[in-house]
């Protein structure tokens, strides 16, 4: 049995993956979110909920200091909407990610045995600056190893372990009906809530749709010069180049050779995608749902880690 005490929690991420383990813990989680806090307490009710990070002192001086236990495993993903390139790169001086030194804070008061904290890629100085504060680098893993969902993450831990192998899951894989144009989901987002589009999804590379057997779906790209909406091929038998109103330019309003039809993900394939027990996050709406699964853990990538603490 280990002590774990769990930052920025969410839904209990890091219980899923010390549970799929196999490993004992009593589990304490630093969450504010009430949503997050109810699917958690549906999934694990023993988990001792200690509120804010920012309200949190672990040995506190006085009476009772002694009665806090030790502390194996500090575990957590504090907010990255200041680092993400997606975002306005405020960095530290995002209100959100200065709770990074939270974390911080609470590692020199707990020391623990281990520690993981996980993040996106951001700048290499606020890279930095994390590695000097935990006295480690990171480690850059693509969750397409170990699932359908291309997300990069950096890692910092002292728990001792090697790259994950790639376990060959590709999105079709996961789908609950319908065809998907390639093999690894884009990376899942809080706000994917709010449903994507063409645009966000051909040239932002953001919001993956699934499409319909007989809609619109970009399977490759045609040997033709001009601009790159020129060269897609939108069939899903991949036969033919989309169709052009006009010659020349690049500019003029298209027609498709056929109608296409197209939906986001669904609450079931986003968890497939973190890796998360299928209907894990039931019990709140579709809405929380995803900002829950966008906010958290590839289950499965922390389980990897993990290993090595056994």
């Amino acid at each position: 049995m280990i002590n774990v005490l769990s930052l920025f929690d969410g839904m209990s991420g890091a219980r899923i993956a010390l549970d799929k383990l196999g490993i004992p813990c009593k589990y304490y989680a630093c969450e504010i979110d009430k949503f997050a806090i109810k699917v958690s307490k549906k999934n694990y009710p023993d988990t001792i909920q200690m509120g804010s990070v920012t309200d949190l002192h672990w040995y506190d001086e006085g009476l009772h200091a002694h009665l806090q236990p030790k502390i194996d495993l500090l575990i957590g993903g504090s907010p990255c909407q200041g680092f993400s390139f997606a975002g306005n790169q405020l960095n530290f001086d995002d209100e959100r990610s200065k709770l990074f030194f939270e974390y911080v804070r609470i590692l020199k008061e707990t020391k623990p045995k281990y520690f993981l904290l996980e993040n996106v890629r951001m700048s290499k100085q606020s890279q930095d600056v994390i590695s000097e504060a935990l006295g480690v680098e990171p480690i850059v893993i693509n969750s397409n190893l170990m699932s359908a969902q291309n997300r990069h993450r950096l890692y910092w831990t002292n728990i001792p372990f090697d790259m994950p192998t790639d376990k060959e899951i590709v999105l079709s894989d996961i789908l609950e009906d319908g065809i998907t144009d390639r093999t690894k989901s884009h990376c899942l987002d809080a706000n994917y809530f709010k449903g994507g589009n063409l645009k966000s999804y051909f040239e932002k590379h953001r919001r993956q749709l699934v499409f319909s057997e007989e809609g619109l779906c970009h399977v490759g790209s045609a040997d033709l010069n001009g601009h790159d909406s020129m060269k897609r091929v939108y069939h899903a038998t991949g036969k033919s180049p989309t169709v052009n109103t006009c010659t020349g330019g690049n500019r003029e309003p298209k027609v498709f050779v056929a109608p296409y039809n197209w939906r986001k993900m669904t609450p079931l394939e986003c968890e497939r995608l973190q890796t998360v027990p299928d209907g894990y996050t039931e019990g709140v709406s579709n809405t929380q749902r995803y900002k829950m699964l966008g906010n958290g853990f590839t289950v499965d990538v922390i389980a990897h880690i993990l290993k090595g603490i056994k």
